[in-house]
């Protein structure tokens, strides 16, 4: 599948994994998929995605409250529940940040171990939810008849799973996924 893929589609994979080992999470998810297209300035998705009023640093913010308050592993949940006993997690927060650095509360990342026999993940990199947005992509290609998969191709894949954290936090960021799909498949008949 990899083959068809833009050069630029492909960095924006690669920015991806990247991305994902620098936040010290293991998978790929679709979030790291929708950053690394939006990071990509000059491609014709992240044109659409800004147009559309989606920024970066609003992304971020939404997908650390999901994946865990100031990455310390603690959801909403635990957040809401310490407030009602009167502890204040984000001041707590703050304050070691403020003495320790700003990830001092980031988990680390353990070396790789030497192995005789190096095994890949069952699924490589990505998570089952990546696996499919880029296989989705794949299908949206085919079904908008382009030899190729850019990172238009790419974004769609991202909007047509729709269960993954990517589509999630664009929803809740007041994006509409249709009207933002429509707007994709505009923008690549007016380039075309």
């Amino acid at each position: 599948m990899f083959e068809r893929f833009t050069d630029r589609a492909r960095a924006v994979v690669r920015s991806a994994v990247e991305q994902a080992q620098r936040d010290g999470r293991r998978p790929v998810g679709t979030e790291h998929l929708l950053l690394a297209v939006l990071a990509d300035t000059d491609a014709l998705a992240s044109r659409v995605l800004t147009s559309a009023g989606v920024d970066a640093d609003d992304l971020r913010a939404r997908i650390r409250r999901h994946v865990g308050a100031g990455g310390i592993g603690l959801g909403e949940a635990d957040a809401a529940a310490l407030r009602e006993i009167g502890i204040d997690l984000a001041a707590i927060v703050a304050r070691i940040e403020d003495n320790f650095g700003p990830d001092a509360l980031r988990e680390a990342v353990p070396a790789p171990r030497r192995r005789w026999r190096l095994r890949r993940p069952v699924g490589g990199p990505f998570s089952p939810r990546s696996r499919k947005a880029l296989e989705l992509a794949l299908r949206e290609a085919l079904r908008l008849r382009h030899r190729h998969i850019g990172t238009e191709h790419l974004l769609l894949g991202v909007l047509r799973e729709g269960g993954g954290l990517g589509a999630v936090v664009l929803t809740e960021a007041g994006v509409d996924l249709d009207d933002l799909r429509r707007r994709v498949e505009l923008a690549l008949r007016t380039a075309a």
